[in-house]
């Protein structure tokens, strides 16, 4: 497959290249199977790197979206506690996998981060990235539930277990992802595993921001994300400027 590069440069965004940079989803409880069905109209008809859905309907999802298009498809792992037992969200992996997921994300355990059992943390996100290799993996912190001390341990963690990304939020608590926060992890990450900002991200000037700290993937509300791509193609020469 052939997949749309991060053509973000120092200087600025086009539309068709901020929607290669954004997930959307389909994975609150409420979500119905026409609301899956259109988001694979939404996703692929407007570029969008990925869509996602709870795992029931991935498989959906999958027969919905072309296997050689630029969009890809994947699912939550533990979703949105957390507070599975390692061996379900291993299970889940490998049933997401099965049903043709090309990325999964995965939630961290939060109450064994704040209890303080880091190796509890780690050997999770170790046992899902071996049972789903090479699927990439990205670890969601849930920011709103972390002070900024627990943001650099849980960053730390995500990055020497090899996974993909550390990603913010599941969009399923009150918004914590902000541009400081996304300084933060960009700071203690430092290249070792890409960013994903998600959960509150609703304008330019943050998205230009974040990518400006090195985020190369946002999980955007359906309506907003294809409202931002509209209102990059209305930008003078169509494209987002980024800061210096």
């Amino acid at each position: 497959m052939t997949k749309p590069a991060n053509a973000a440069s120092v200087h600025g965004v086009t539309s068709a290249q901020l929607a290669a940079l954004i997930d959307i989803s389909a994975v609150q409880a409420f979500h119905t199977e026409n609301d899956v069905r259109q988001l694979a109209e939404i996703a692929v008809g407007n570029g969008f790197i990925a869509a996602h859905a709870l795992p029931n309907f991935v498989p959906l999802l999958r027969d919905l979206i072309p296997v050689e298009g630029l969009t890809l498809v994947g699912g939550p792992i533990g979703f949105p506690s957390g507070g599975t037992a390692t061996k379900i969200k291993v299970a889940e992996a490998n049933f997401l996998e099965d049903a043709g997921a090309q990325e999964l994300d995965m939630m961290m355990n939060v109450g064994r981060l704040k209890s303080g059992d880091l190796s509890y943390v780690a050997d999770e996100i170790a046992a899902v990235i071996e049972a789903v290799a090479p699927v990439p993996v990205k670890v969601i912190l849930e920011l709103y539930h972390l002070s900024d001390a627990e943001i650099r341990t849980a960053t730390d963690i995500v990055c020497r277990s090899g996974a993909a990304f550390v990603k913010t939020g599941t969009g399923w608590t009150p918004s914590a992802t902000t541009v400081e926060k996304i300084a933060i992890i960009s700071e203690v990450a430092a290249g070792r595993a890409a960013i994903k900002a998600s959960g509150g991200v609703r304008d330019l000037d943050t998205v230009a921001q974040m990518i400006s700290l090195g985020v190369t993937r946002f999980g955007i509300n359906t309506t907003v994300a294809v409202e931002l791509v509209r209102q990059v193609e209305a930008l003078p020469d169509g494209i987002l400027s980024l800061p210096a």
